[in-house]
């Protein structure tokens, strides 16, 4: 009728529900950096909690913090950044901890992930790898394209002597755990997932950078960046058993995992 308000369109015409942006605590004992990496988050949608040495930000978390992910320095006067991380396991926070630091060797990095830390990230990478790395730490494990349900809605994937804990983000390849960043940890999800059907260079890069991102070097500049990331996963596998040969390249087009005999 003329002037009735009709109960099914109430609803028409609105904006879906915004998710909430993510909160971000950055512990690092450079105010200027601090700062500086601060704005550029909040202008892209980040909440930020800024902390300049370790003892604060475990304080932080004593009084019931709870960010979507930490960005943590490694070099602190006091506590520094591996000693906050192993408190934080240590008292069962499990927020995601993402090392920013200007260390770049693999003993560093290697520590990092073997007390729970996400992923490894030099200071030297641009924002935009820093942005696309924390925000999937900050959204927590996704199901990749043409994964099957009912493995993404359980505790652990099983493929051969592949065992991926998607609730942990940990592989473990024949029962030795594989100290893999979040985003190899996404890569090998990506690869088992798609069964016996390749996985195209895009595809992995698309996981790694964002749908139809633009890389540099040309228009299949992506390629370089994609077998980078699969040469470090192979070894990681290889340095636990080295007859390991389960990911295949399929020249020209990508990867693809086979199981082991």
């Amino acid at each position: 009728m003329p002037g009735t308000l009709d109960a099914t369109n109430l609803n028409a015409g609105r904006e879906p529900p915004v998710e909430a942006p993510k909160r971000v605590a950055i512990v690092d004992d450079d105010a200027l950096f601090r700062e500086s990496l601060g704005l550029n988050l909040m202008e892209n949608g980040f909440l930020v909690d800024e902390f300049g040495d370790g003892e604060s930000v475990l304080r932080y978390f004593s009084e019931g913090g709870a960010p979507d992910a930490v960005l943590l320095d490694w070099r602190m006067p006091g506590v520094d950044g591996l000693a906050v991380l192993r408190r934080m396991r240590e008292g069962d926070v499990q927020i995601p901890v993402l090392f920013l630091t200007a260390l770049s060797d693999e003993i560093y990095e290697d520590a990092a992930l073997r007390w729970g830390a996400v992923d490894f990230i030099e200071k030297s990478r641009s924002l935009s790898i820093i942005l696309q790395r924390l925000r999937l730490a900050a959204d927590g494990p996704k199901r990749p394209a043409g994964a099957e349900p009912a493995a993404a809605e359980g505790q652990s994937y099983q493929r051969g002597r592949l065992e991926l804990r998607l609730d942990i983000s940990r592989a473990f390849y024949g029962g030795q755990r594989i100290d893999l960043t979040l985003t190899e940890f996404q890569i090998v999800r990506l690869l088992t997932a798609a069964g016996d059907t390749d996985v195209s260079y895009r595809q992995i890069y698309d996981l790694v950078r964002g749908k139809d991102f633009i890389a540099g070097f040309g228009e299949e500049g992506y390629r370089v960046n994609v077998r980078s990331f699969i040469k470090r996963i192979r070894q990681k596998f290889r340095d636990a058993d080295d007859s390991f040969t389960c990911i295949e390249n399929y020249p020209g087009f990508g990867y693809r995992w086979v199981d082991s005999e």
